[in-house]
Order: structure tokens, then C-alpha cells, then sequence
């Protein structure tokens, strides 16, 4: 059976489409409900959470060094560290601790 890559574009382009075409015509009312309201705000945080949490401790050749970036980067930014700062020092955790494993 041949499978056209066209076919898979279309399908996946009418998806995505869907997916956001669609609250902005079904919801047509301000939502009232605290409760939905505060659900929708965080969705996109707990979203990005999922995606990366995944990424980082498979990015690199041992779990044990993604771990040890992302617990260096939470706790420099917990202690209000920059953005760069913090990235530097979790990169240079997981070369340290790579370097250490090999």
C-alpha cells in the first residue's frame, strides 16, 4: 500500500487547524467560571512542563546528568539567578558530571 506524503500534510494541517478554529466559533460567551478561567491560564505552563520535562532528562547519555542540570537550573533560578547564568551553569553540571560518568 503507497502512502502519499501529501495526504499525511493535509490531514495534519486540517488538524491543527481544527484544534484552533474551533473554540474561537464554539465559545462565542465570556467565560464566567473561576474555575474554568484559572484551568485555561495554567494549561499552557503545565503544557510546555510535560513537553520539556521528557526532553531534558533524554537529552543527554546518562538520566542521572539531565537531572543534575534541571536541579542546578531550578535552584540558581529559585536563588533569582539570570537566564544565561543559569543556563551556563546547568550546561557546564551536565559536561562535569558526563565527563565524570565516561
Amino acid at each position: 500500500m503507497k502512502h502519499s506524503v501529501y495526504g499525511y500534510i493535509l490531514i495534519m494541517a486540517l488538524v491543527t487547524y481544527l484544534i484552533r478554529m474551533l473554540p474561537l466559533t464554539l465559545i462565542r460567551k465570556r467565560i464566567k467560571s473561576r474555575f474554568l478561567q484559572s484551568f485555561l491560564y495554567y494549561v499552557p505552563y503545565v503544557t510546555l512542563t510535560v513537553m520539556t520535562f521528557p526532553a531534558i532528562l533524554s537529552a543527554t547519555g546518562s538520566p542521572w546528568s539531565g537531572a543534575a542540570g534541571f536541579l542546578t537550573a531550578i535552584a540558581l533560578s529559585w536563588r533569582g539567578k539570570g537566564l544565561i547564568f543559569t543556563s551556563l551553569v546547568s550546561c557546564a553540571a551536565v559536561f562535569l558530571l558526563e565527563a565524570a560518568i565516561v
